[in-house]
């Protein structure tokens, strides 16, 4: 069984003219320059790519634009660098983009690469010395101060071979990308290819993609298919996290798609526009003030970004804080994503950081402060972020929502949910989809709940309980339903509350009535009793009692709650007994005379007057005990 390539992205940096694009098609065969202009004028304007495979190794090259003018295509080509290979040219040494790439490497977490000292040609072994010796003090204290450094010289090839060991030994130090997390591929071009239509090429950050997949288009969010994979210049099945990948679209237009867009697992992300950040400042850089613009740039994606500063006015230099990014363009990142930030005059690479938390709530003043979650995302303590993920959600969390927030793949969510729930920090509501909410405010939920359901007995000691929806306005009207459930049905099983029907009551409470609300309700019965079928009106039968107002008309709904009262109309009141006759007339009269009535046939049969007979009719249709059927009724 042969052993899998290992897939590894060198990123080339240095300043124009360096030799970057030359020294990639000495090692590969292969001249990254595609655009006819770059090929005239000589200089790498966008990206280029080519290949080299040796050893069980298959290296992707990104060569990227030396010139100070295109670093926007640079940075959209340092997307998922694994090592950096800082060129630098012996008769030149280092320049200003030199410094501006090797601090955006630095900036954006990049931790392994090499050093080519390209033209040794055109130079003698003192320069070449000289040379070497700037750039060894240029990287003291940095990532690459004790990297390789190979002399080398594309046109001669000589050092070439040394310097394609060295990458490979160092290919084989780095970990790689991690292809069992979810799909995520940022698209640095976009083109149609005759015969097949829109494909979008990238480096694949996490995860897998494959012929016939799903996948969604961020920002957009649209759903399609994947016709086709392609990596290292060939068709494949399959392309998995750490490769140079071309990926054919199905579904969607290319002059729809742009560099900055993403390619993603579907019904996973969010796209968005405000983001959490630590953010840092070069030591070469002038101070930050709060709310300024700034260029921003994560991935391929570039667009301009006002940053709010955390509790402070400025960022010296060489500092770092916590803030937040409001951006002019949405863009699907995930916590750990690095950034950079270049002011606009000039334009120069100030600073950058790492995305912390990607759909936070705009920042308030009375809002509590962040930095203690924020830290806890740097320190990636998966139960602690997601124990305050959970209690900085109001209204409670989706667990579908998590990975949106976080980029943990179903696993990690699953064993965060349950260390979390073990601390008691978090309450699962088991939904149509689980919802999470803080142990505290859900316990704090059902005392409220208790207490308001007491409260009500208190104030309405003639009502049986308080309906549900009632409840739930006067506790938050804003309240998942799922958790309102929840809460209620778990002070059911505590025998602390009651559920019958829509209503809500205290375990064990009664309607109690003191002597005179007892006569006041026998009073309010006998009245409509008596009456038969030409009943008073309500206004009549409770301005007659001795109570008030309103524990009067509190009887009334007592009584047609235990239906020895019914009301056909909002005006009209019946008591039971004369609708049960009524009944028993209409079946006597359809066994001896028929099943058709008429209005007037009703009207004797009853002995009352239309006032009554018509409404009492229209209710007899809706109990289904009549059927209207032209101007008279069948009785069924």
């Amino acid at each position: 069984m042969s052993t899998p390539l290992k897939r590894i992205i060198v990123g080339t940096a240095g300043h124009i003219d360096h030799g970057k694009s030359s020294l990639v098609e000495a090692l590969t065969g292969t001249h990254p320059d595609r655009l006819e202009e770059e090929k005239r004028r000589g200089i790498t304007i966008d990206l280029g790519f080519a290949f080299l495979e040796a050893a069980g190794v298959q290296i992707g090259f990104v060569d990227v634009p030396g010139h100070e003018r295109f670093v926007g295509n640079m940075l959209a080509g340092a997307a998922g660098i694994d090592l950096v290979l800082l060129v630098v040219a012996a008769d030149e040494s280092i320049k200003p983009q030199t410094r501006e790439h090797f601090d955006i490497c630095r900036l954006l977490g990049i931790r392994r690469g090499l050093v080519a000292l390209t033209k040794a040609d055109l130079v003698d072994r003192d320069t070449l010395d000289l040379a070497r010796l700037e750039v060894e003090d240029f990287l003291r204290g940095s990532f690459l101060e004790a990297s390789p450094m190979v002399a080398v010289s594309a046109r001669t090839g000589a050092g070439l071979e040394e310097l394609k060991s060295a990458l490979l030994a160092e290919a084989r130090q780095v970990s790689g990308k991690d292809a069992l997390r979810d799909f995520r591929l940022p698209i640095d071009r976009a083109f149609a290819m005759k015969g097949f239509g829109a494909v979008i090429t990238g480096t694949l950050l996490s995860g897998h993609v494959a012929r016939e997949d799903e996948v969604e288009l961020f920002p957009a969010g649209m759903r399609l298919r994947v016709r086709g994979v392609e990596s290292g210049g060939k068709s494949v099945e399959r392309a998995e996290a750490g490769q140079r990948t071309a990926v054919n679209l199905a579904g969607v237009d290319h002059h729809f798609l742009r560099r900055g867009m993403t390619l993603a697992a579907p019904g996973r992300y969010r796209a968005t526009r405000r983001l959490d950040v630590k953010l840092r400042l070069l030591p070469s850089a002038r101070k930050l003030k709060n709310r300024v613009r700034v260029h921003f740039h994560t991935g391929s994606f570039a667009a301009m970004a006002e940053v709010a500063l955390f509790g402070r006015a400025e960022l010296p230099a060489g500092e770092e804080a916590f803030a937040q990014l409001k951006l002019e363009h949405s863009v699907l990142v995930l916590p750990g994503d690095p950034f950079i930030i270049r002011q606009s005059s000039p334009l120069i690479t100030i600073g950058g950081g790492t995305v912390l938390d990607p759909i936070p709530r705009r920042q308030r003043a009375t809002e509590s402060p962040r930095e203690a979650f924020l830290s806890s995302i740097e320190r990636n303590e998966r139960s602690e972020i997601l124990a305050q993920l959970v209690e900085r959600s109001l209204f409670g969390l989706p667990q579908k929502g998590i990975a949106a927030r976080t980029g943990w793949t179903d696993s990690e969510i699953a064993e965060a949910v349950r260390a979390s729930r073990a601390a008691k920090r978090i309450r699962v509501v088991e939904a149509d989809a689980p919802i999470l909410y803080p142990a505290a405010a859900f316990d704090q939920l059902k005392k409220k709940m208790a207490e308001r359901v007491g409260r009500f007995h208190q104030e309405n000691p003639l009502q049986p309980g308080i309906a549900r929806e009632e409840l739930r306005a006067a506790l938050a009207r804003r309240l998942r339903s799922e958790i309102f459930r929840a809460a209620l049905e778990e002070l059911a099983v505590e025998r602390r509350l009651e559920l019958p029907g829509e209503l809500v009551k205290r375990a064990g409470a009664q309607v109690s009535l003191l002597p005179e609300e007892v006569r006041a309700k026998e009073q309010i019965e006998a009245a409509f009793a008596s009456a038969g079928l030409a009943v008073p009106s309500v206004k009549e039968v409770l301005g007659k009692l001795s109570i008030e107002a309103r524990r009067s008309e509190k009887l009334l709904q007592l009584l047609l709650r235990d239906k020895a009262l019914l009301r056909v109309t909002p005006e009209l009141i019946f008591h039971r007994d004369a609708l049960g006759e009524l009944r028993a007339k209409l079946a006597a009269y359809k066994k001896a005379k028929g099943e058709r009535i008429s209005v007037p046939v009703f009207k004797d049969l009853t002995g009352i007057t239309r006032k009554y007979a018509i409404p009492l009719l229209e209710y007899l249709d809706r109990e289904r005990v009549t059927r209207r059927q032209g101007d008279e009724r069948v009785i069924l």
